[in-house]
């Protein structure tokens, strides 16, 4: 019977090591395609982005009231900018109606339709 090497510092054979350095990327964190698939297969075909900014802010897409969310989709700074939408406006609400909705789609392609609690219904 062969032994295996072992590393004497953890006492953990290499292989074993080796392969749990390897998986472990794709355990912790998934594959790239999985991962980009599943949010997507969550947005729905026809997002009526109007009636989810009515109950958002009251239709107002150029809402700010001081409550840390912004525009008529209630963008977050960090959603806004993990979107993308930094690169119409500072902010969702000095950003056109349209602008908003390009970011929200992609938001909503990021994280799913969650990301507005007015969606989730």
């Amino acid at each position: 019977m062969r032994r295996r090497q072992k590393n004497h510092r953890y006492g953990l054979p290499v292989r074993s090591l080796a392969v749990a350095l390897t998986c472990a990327p794709v355990l912790l964190f998934g594959t790239g395609a999985a991962q980009a698939s599943a949010p997507r297969a969550a947005v729905k075909a026809g997002v009526d982005w109007d009636a989810i900014a009515e109950c958002e802010s009251s239709g107002n897409w150029k809402a700010n009231t001081g409550n840390g969310h912004y525009g008529g989709l209630q963008f977050t700074r960090s959603s806004w900018a993990a979107a993308g939408g930094l690169k119409y406006a500072p902010r969702a609400d000095l950003a056109t109606k349209r602008e908003q909705i390009a970011t929200a789609r992609r938001l909503a392609a990021m994280q799913g339709m969650g990301a507005w609690s007015c969606a989730r219904h």
